[in-house]
């Protein structure tokens, strides 16, 4: 059975609003009041939450500059190292006690992606109310070991992983204590393009490991989000920045303000029009009833003539005989004098009495 989460006053799963996201990520460029300005905007613009990372160059790599650690292949980041790369785009670590105290002035849930235990520790130390596993660490298993162990709610998100890696991951967080947990469908390429995102896969991820599902996206706009959330994505989580012409690792395929507020408003429009099984007539739709179609007398007819499929039609508005009479009706005569424009009725046609 599919649970929600928790997430500090927010529940979050099928049923509720879709939980969106905005990613700080490397977007601050090192300027603490960059990263402010950054969150007063993700609230402005709709976001529930604002994410950061919590890691520094030395606890995801080293520095080195053999083969293994410069990085290439048609990245955004080629032939820089990983301890380079990793160096300009960490949060200092001091910033994100101080950016929680501006988001929940905001009315924004603020957590991280840990990336090793002595994060897990720093982020449980603020009272994060969730953790976040990012995609390349689904599989640091002793990682997810120390994550389940705060019994917070985790979101995974899944880029790059094997179904059997995923379920790996899953096991792994359940049996060291996870009970709360969302998986995210990711494509890790930055950016990733639309036919590489397989949406459809969210019903089965969801069926698969009975959790709520959502979307960590990198696609460039907000299209792929608003499909996520119409084939039941419960989270989006999308990288934000205040200007893409600002240099950045990230900064290329991050949603600026107003393309995030357009984002969350289609969201929102969506979850409405999404509703529930219905099959009754909204007072809206009511109202329009009366131009259906419906018998009408076309031609005059006398007294004693038969109506005919020359005099009787099927038009427009809906205030004659159903449509499903007209076999009964020609053929039979006219119990008076009928004008041209008539809705026909059963009180007008002769040797039958019937209600409408």
């Amino acid at each position: 059975m599919i649970s929600e989460l928790t997430i500090g006053s927010r529940k979050v799963g099928p049923g509720h609003p879709a939980y969106l996201i905005a990613e700080l990520s490397a977007n601050h460029g090192q300027d603490f009041d960059q990263a402010v300005r950054i969150v007063r905007a993700m609230a402005e613009a709709g976001a529930d939450a604002v994410k950061v990372q919590t890691y520094t160059a030395d606890t995801l790599t080293i520095p080195c500059d053999n083969e293994f650690f410069r990085i290439g292949g048609g990245t955004l980041w080629d032939g820089r190292t990983l301890h380079d790369l990793y160096q300009e785009a960490f949060m200092p670590w001091d910033w994100q006690p101080k950016l929680q105290a501006v988001a929940a002035e905001l009315g924004l849930d603020f957590f991280s992606t840990p990336f090793d235990a002595s994060a897990v520790d720093f982020l449980e130390a603020m009272k994060v109310p969730c953790h976040k596993v990012a995609s390349f660490e689904l599989v640091d298993l002793p990682l997810l070991r120390k994550i389940a162990a705060t019994r917070k709610p985790v979101i995974a998100s899944t880029g790059m992983a094997t179904q059997d890696e995923i379920a790996e991951a899953v096991k792994t967080l359940r049996d060291g204590g996870c009970t709360q947990l969302a998986l995210l469908k990711c494509t890790s390429a930055y950016p990733a393009l639309p036919e590489e995102m397989h949406l459809r896969t969210l019903a089965d991820l969801s069926a698969r490991f009975g959790v709520p599902v959502g979307l960590s996206d990198h696609t460039m706009g907000h299209t792929v989000p608003v499909a996520a959330v119409a084939l039941g994505a419960c989270i989006v989580e999308k990288h934000f920045t205040l200007s893409r012409a600002t240099p950045g690792p990230d900064s290329t395929f991050s949603l600026e303000p107003d393309e995030f507020k357009a984002m969350v408003a289609a969201i929102r429009t969506t979850e409405q029009a999404l509703g529930r099984v219905n099959y009754e007539v909204s007072a809206n739709e009511a109202k329009s009833r009366q131009f259906r179609r419906s018998l009408f007398v076309v031609a005059d007819v006398k007294a004693g003539e038969p109506f005919t499929a020359e005099n009787v039609r099927s038009i427009r508005p809906g205030h004659g005989l159903h449509t499903r009479h007209l076999g009964e009706v020609l053929g039979k005569k006219a119990k008076r004098d009928v004008e041209r424009g008539t809705p026909l009725n059963w009180e007008l046609v002769g040797d039958d009495v019937r209600s409408l």
